[in-house]
């Protein structure tokens, strides 16, 4: 079994035609048609099966694809091992965040670390607090700044990073707007802007007000910070954000104000996949954004 077998095994199943995986590949269909099959003889199985053009994945195919997978991730991961060993200030690294973090946070901690690594690169994905938790788990991430962080997943190594206050974001025509601070059930009879339900500021938002002891009327959504406040400062209703999304300013038309009943924070930090070595040029990222955090709460 070899790797070009696996990789043209790969590409077949992804775009269920040997021709255009060919193509992709620059190589002659003839020579794709015979590596897989020469794959299936070694393999005593069938793993695709003809359907008009295109070619389909038999149920052992399947499993085998699975398997191949996670394979070609270990294989690559460990060449990227080598590369690095070699020179651990060079590499890419595969990094993760949410929304709420990408306005302040991601940029300051990359922009310091590229001063000290220049030739360390980077690929960028945002995402939902589920996606960047299960990618960090399969390895498409290296690491993922989250808040809150995970506190019991078997498969996940956390780190905290820092701990923050969440706020009340009201329309300056609000009756408490002018409030130095505020007991949550205030809001009980306010309407509520949200994220959709199964994002982690939503989950927040409806655990704060329950300790507030009321459920939120949540009366409109949306799906980004810019979108969630526009909505405040329109008077739609009222919103509870982490205060690190206030790190520019507040909004036009709204105003911040700290909840003083019950206490809400939620942590912020740093995971990786448990059993995963980190590569060198991921292992320094790791270390940089955990000092360059510890010296910021120095500082303040």
């Amino acid at each position: 079994m070899e790797l070009r077998q696996l990789r043209y095994f790969m590409e077949v199943a992804k775009r269920e035609h040997v021709s255009e995986a060919a193509l992709h590949l620059h190589v002659a269909q003839s020579a794709v048609s015979r590596q897989i099959a020469n794959l299936e003889d070694e393999l005593e199985v069938s793993l695709f099966e003809r359907e008009g053009r295109n070619v389909k994945l038999t149920q052992i195919g399947k499993i085998f694809l699975t398997h191949t997978e996670i394979a070609m991730k270990a294989i690559n991961n460990a060449r990227q091992q080598i590369d690095e060993y070699l020179d651990p200030e060079r590499g890419t690294i595969k990094i993760g965040f949410p929304t709420s973090l990408a306005n302040h946070l991601l940029p300051s901690i990359i922009s310091s670390f590229k001063s000290e690594y220049p030739n360390i690169a980077f690929q960028l994905r945002q995402g939902s607090y589920r996606f960047l938790t299960e990618s960090v788990k399969n390895g498409d991430i290296d690491v993922a700044f989250l808040g809150p962080v995970p506190k019991k997943d078997p498969d996940i190594e956390s780190h905290i990073l820092f701990t923050e206050n969440i706020l009340a974001l009201l329309p300056l025509s609000h009756p408490l707007a002018e409030q130095n601070s505020l007991h949550l059930s205030d809001l009980k009879k306010d309407e509520f802007v949200s994220f959709p339900k199964g994002f982690i500021l939503e989950k927040i938002l409806v655990d704060a007000c329950k300790q507030g002891g009321f459920s939120p009327n949540i009366s409109s959504e949306g799906e980004d910070l810019d979108a969630i406040k526009g909505l405040v400062a329109a008077g739609i209703g009222v919103t509870l954000l982490p205060e690190s999304t206030f790190h520019e300013s507040t909004p036009n038309m709204t105003v911040k104000i700290p909840i003083d009943i019950p206490e809400v924070r939620r942590t912020v930090g740093i995971i990786k996949q448990r059993e995963k070595r980190l590569a060198p040029s991921e292992k320094v990222f790791y270390t940089f954004a955990k000092q360059f955090f510890a010296r910021l709460q120095q500082f303040q």
